[in-house]
């Protein structure tokens, strides 16, 4: 396999390129997971030719899932999935402690890469942060995707320590949802060219992408996975005019599943795909009944579009 632009990796321990969905995690009307959702989204992302399924991370609500939860969700996705599609597997948490023990188990039971978030509200130092992620390293044997998302953790993990980070012979990619093209383009030029970059904000990947990102962690691409993947692939083949296209139809729909605490919204709109239950579990809740309108209306525009 190789990490040069223009090839899109499936499976396998070689990290994706392209679109990868920050998969959701269905319930059940009472709450519990639903395994028989959790294995047709698999399947759709399969036909859908997603690049990578992200499971259990900050979109599939694991901050409400128990430690069993959690490392369940993970193994009934790597024996569903069956090597047909990459799985990454969420592995954050804010004890040291606990998040290698989640990294050990989904690099046991057969995860093809981990993506962990950094610690929330512990608000740790670049020295505490660079030595949580290094014991995540050394616990599995598995690529480590970090995940810096400011706006939910307060701590941003700077450039100087992501390259710190990156002599690790595991710690082989990161997530950034910053939003911020200054940083993605330190990022592109402070990285060796096989540490995978992906973007962690919808608005802002094909700029990201553009600037050297492989591909997105997306929250979009669980409603429109056909038209993230396509997005992907066009900014991947230099196609920029029609990848602008692309994602100035996706724009709506993308500003209607941010208008209100994510996964909110797009747990409602799987919903009305039968992708899942309108369920999520509190602290997180529905989106009010304005944006569910809008919602409604948005998808059926986008649906039409796509016909």
């Amino acid at each position: 396999m190789t990490n040069e632009p223009g090839i899109l990796e499936r499976t396998g321990r070689q990290l994706p390129r392209g679109s990868v969905v920050a998969l959701i995690t269905p319930f059940t009307k009472e709450g519990s997971i639903d395994y028989e959702k959790l294995r047709a989204l698999i399947d759709f992302h399969v036909a859908s030719a997603t690049a990578g399924i992200a499971v259990v991370g900050t979109t599939g609500e694991a901050s409400t899932l128990s430690f069993n939860e959690h490392c369940d969700v993970i193994a009934a996705t790597v024996e569903h999935a069956a090597g047909r599609i990459h799985v990454m597997a969420g592995v954050g948490a804010n004890s040291t402690r606990e998040a290698a023990a989640l990294a050990k188990f989904a690099c046991v039971h057969g995860a093809d890469s981990l993506l962990s978030v950094v610690p929330y509200y512990v608000k740790p130092s670049q020295q505490g942060l660079a030595a949580h992620f290094l014991a995540q390293a050394d616990a599995g044997d598995a690529p480590l995707v970090l995940y810096n998302v400011p706006g939910r953790t307060v701590t941003d993990m700077s450039v100087e320590t992501v390259l710190r980070l990156s002599a690790h012979p595991n710690i082989r990619g990161i997530k950034d949802a910053t939003g911020d093209m200054l940083r993605a383009a330190e990022l592109v030029a402070a990285l060796p060219a096989d540490f995978a970059l992906y973007s962690g904000d919808d608005f802002t990947s094909m700029p990201f992408m553009v600037l050297g990102g492989w591909g997105v962690i997306s929250v979009v691409a669980n409603v429109l996975p056909r038209q993230v993947s396509e997005m992907c692939r066009l900014i991947d083949d230099n196609d920029i005019a029609r990848a602008r296209q692309a994602v100035l139809a996706m724009l709506p729909l993308t500003r209607a599943l941010f208008a209100e605490t994510s996964p909110g919204p797009v747990k409602y709109a799987a919903s009305l795909l039968d992708l899942c239950e309108s369920v999520v579990r509190l602290p997180l809740v529905l989106p009010e009944a304005s944006t569910r309108r809008y919602l409604e209306e948005i998808l059926v525009r986008v649906q039409k579009h796509a016909a």
